[in-house]
């Protein structure tokens, strides 16, 4: 098998998270990590071994032996920066949320479909093995059929700049209100009859904290809360007609845990060993290259683009829009 050269267009701690990973991974080599500031990128690639360090994103993309470009900017960044990407014949895994809004998500699409480059959310949970074992528990009607969920990820992060300047495209819903409304849809699909939501602001006109729900055909629903200035449990919680399950943090599933209708305990799955658990969007993305995919079927264009479509009808329900938009 061919070694996969990736490239780094970002150098924080997202990106220093996936260099470790990378670097227990044979069949990819970190070629290079890109930032505006080359002092920046020269630090990164020493920390992480990374072969080469741009001062650019354009000489980043202009490098003929780079495959890959993993994309960990800010989320208001992330439309110019696939664009750059694919324009250049690169291929794309773009960190969640894949874009600002749907208009701008559907164009990275199909500049993706018209360059036949793959491009992908970065969503890691789409891609971990334990989403499997999700859908086989829900599958064999150990809790009956799943009729309410809950979800909530929360985060004592308000003091980190970008997710509170408007300019960033900041707020609690596109950073991790987006992993809620993935497990939501892992459960019950993407056809949502009816969203009711309630936010809080912060001073500077985002989102600090939100609670929605979301209602589905057959009569199920879905409670979602998230926020950057409280801690939460991190549980994903489905309840169903014959039992219910607990999923322990949505955000990277370290159990499944199956209760009965006298809520004894049933079954028990625990998350297999991992380096990080990002290393399967990573290994997602280079089977999706081998077989010329423009998407990964972990996280098909659709379900971004649904999931892009209900972020951005909860913010014009909140009155949120970013200066750029």
């Amino acid at each position: 098998m061919e070694i996969l050269n990736v490239g780094i267009m970002g150098t924080g701690n997202i990106a220093s998270v996936l260099a470790d990973t990378m670097s227990h991974m044979p069949q990819v080599c970190l070629y290079g990590a890109a930032s505006r500031d080359k002092a920046k990128a020269k630090l990164f690639a020493d920390r992480h071994s990374v072969k080469n360090a741009y001062g650019s994103y354009e000489e980043l993309v202009k490098d003929p032996e780079i495959s890959l470009i993993y994309i960990a900017t800010p989320h208001s960044e992330h439309y110019n920066n696939a664009k750059l990407c694919l324009e250049h014949g690169k291929h794309v895994l773009c960190e969640k949320a894949f874009a600002v809004n749907a208009i701008q998500a559907e164009e990275m699409i199909q500049l993706a479909q018209k360059k036949n480059r793959l491009i992908t959310e970065a969503m890691w949970v789409r891609y971990m093995p334990m989403v499997e074992t999700l859908k086989k528990v829900l599958d064999s009607g150990s809790i009956g059929e799943p009729m309410t969920l809950t979800a909530n990820l929360c985060y004592l992060v308000s003091h980190l700049p970008r997710l509170t300047k408007p300019e960033l495209a900041g707020g609690a819903l596109l950073d991790v209100g987006v992993y809620t409304l993935n497990f939501a849809s892992l459960v019950f699909g993407d056809e949502i009859l009816d969203i009711t939501s309630s936010v809080i602001k912060t001073e500077t006109g985002v989102d600090a904290q939100n609670s929605m729900t979301l209602t589905y055909p057959g009569g199920k629903m879905a409670v979602l809360n998230s926020s950057i200035q409280a801690l939460s449990d991190r549980k994903g919680i489905v309840y169903g007609t014959k039992g219910f399950l607990v999923v322990e943090n949505i955000n990277n599933f370290e159990s499944i845990k199956v209760y009965n209708t006298d809520r004894k305990l049933v079954d028990s799955y625990i998350r297999p060993e991992q380096i990080s658990g990002y290393e399967y969007q990573i290994e997602a993305s280079y089977e999706a290259i081998l077989n010329n995919w423009n998407e990964c079927p972990q996280m098909p264009h659709k379900t971004t683009l649904d999931i892009m479509k209900v972020m951005d009808s909860l913010r014009k329900t909140w009155g949120i829009s970013y200066p750029f938009e």
